[in-house]
């Protein structure tokens, strides 16, 4: 199982927090199990992403939270889980 961590800045973002909050379950319905992170006071947004090793490599799932904060991720990490 792979572990992709993605995070985002939304200092100089395009949409603010409350915006992405709002919106991001319609936008990126999480599967297989995954976790929104969420830090108000250093307005950063991410997710936990838990992904087969068979699915690792297809497109990116985040796309439409890209199109919406209008940046790439600060931090776009990988590890494998033991």
């Amino acid at each position: 199982m792979i572990v992709r961590i993605v995070l985002w800045s939304l200092g100089d973002a395009k949409a603010s927090l409350d915006e992405v909050r709002d919106r991001v379950d319609e936008l990126e319905p999480l599967t297989p199990p995954s976790i929104w992170l969420v830090n108000e006071a250093a307005e950063r947004f991410g997710a936990i992403l838990y992904l087969d090793e068979e699915v690792a490599d297809l497109p990116e799932p985040l796309a439409g939270v890209r199109g919406l904060v209008g940046k790439d991720p600060e931090v776009w990490e990988e590890f494998d889980a033991l």
